[in-house]
């Protein structure tokens, strides 16, 4: 048994949970099959993304989007940071630029590219597409062109909530 006198110090080191956030898109149900219109089969254009409020002392948002079931391990299909705290809504079909209006950045995805690049999964069983928003306590500061794992990294310590959204899709 532990003596009540530690609980406080084990309590003081744990790290904090960080909160939900309410995300949501039209284009398809939550679980629900992506449109064609959002994949390579279709027009490829990124889909439009609404959120709840984000916790008080939300600086910035970063959103990645990853299929889990690629072949060859999670494909990431979208890096955006340091959009502004202010945003509540991405429109649909955002320019596959390094900026975006508002002092966003687009980071690399799987293909090397920025931007969206939709589902493209090969034959067989269809993949799932997980959209994760962050809300973050300060902007990344990274310059546009960053891969995942350097998000990840500048993310660390600074994630205050995360919004999910997951979508399948399959040819």
């Amino acid at each position: 048994m532990i003596p009540i006198l530690l609980l406080p110090a084990l309590l003081a080191v744990s790290p904090a949970k960080e909160a939900r956030m309410e995300l949501r898109m039209s284009a398809f149900p939550n679980g629900g099959t992506i449109p064609r219109a959002h994949t390579a089969d279709g027009a490829d254009r990124s889909p439009a993304l609404q959120w709840g409020e984000p916790p008080a002392g939300t600086a910035a948002f970063a959103l990645i989007v990853d299929d889990p079931d690629a072949p060859v391990g999670t494909w990431v299909h979208w890096v955006l940071y340091d959009l502004p705290g202010t945003a509540r809504s991405l429109a649909e079909d955002q320019p596959r630029a390094a900026d975006l209006p508002g002092g966003a950045h687009q980071g690399k995805n799987s293909w090397g590219r920025l931007g969206w690049n939709g589902p493209s999964p090969p034959p067989g069983k269809p993949h799932r597409y997980f959209f994760r928003l962050l809300a973050l306590s300060a902007p990344l500061g990274l310059p546009a062109g960053a891969s995942r794992a350097q998000v990840d990294a500048a993310a660390k310590g600074k994630v205050l909530a995360e919004g999910t959204w997951m979508g399948t899709y399959g040819r």
